[in-house]
């Protein structure tokens, strides 16, 4: 398995990977999470795990999208799920974002995208006619033996947490 500064994947990955196939095995993962905890994917085997990509912490639509998933951290232990919210913020980053609003979730750090291209959300955007590569908000239902269930690409957050917690009971 390659390693690159601390990150394993499973596959080798390009700037623009292509879409997750639901069956196949996610893409394996270490990373660093906020609270000096470490982030893996293997470690979540038996649980469903709800891998929740946002662009950046502390700004309107990724704050309303992680306080919906900690609204409903209860409902989704009670399902059998482990909410897991992956930017390419620092663990320091992921630290205040977390004091500031209270939130009870795992939030894992990519600052090198590694595991952002493997899931296909490192992509590039456009806005106001400027090019960039950045986050599409997207979320993936990995179910309880490490294989993709859902994906939902580029996430409107009103709702969406609602909708995420429904297919993780349904698995």
């Amino acid at each position: 398995m390659p390693k690159h500064r601390g990150v394993f994947v499973k596959r080798e990955v390009t700037a623009m990977s292509s879409t997750l196939k639901i069956g196949e095995a996610a893409p394996d993962f270490e990373l660093p999470g906020a609270g000096s905890q470490t982030v893996r994917l293997k470690d979540l085997r038996g649980k469903a795990v709800v891998l929740y990509f946002y662009p950046k912490d502390d700004t309107s639509g990724c704050t309303k999208e992680a306080m919906e998933f900690n609204r409903l951290r209860g409902d989704f232990a009670k399902a059998g799920a482990e909410i897991v919210g992956v930017s390419p913020d620092s663990v320091a980053s992921h630290d205040k974002f977390r004091a500031k609003y209270g939130l009870d979730l795992s939030l894992a750090a990519d600052e090198d995208k590694r595991m952002l291209e493997a899931y296909g959300v490192w992509t590039e955007k456009s806005m106001y006619g400027r090019k960039y590569m950045g986050v599409v908000r997207t979320t993936v239902l990995v179910d309880r033996e490490g294989r993709v269930a859902r994906v939902w690409e580029k996430v409107k957050v009103a709702g969406h947490a609602d909708e995420v917690l429904a297919a993780a009971k349904a698995l």
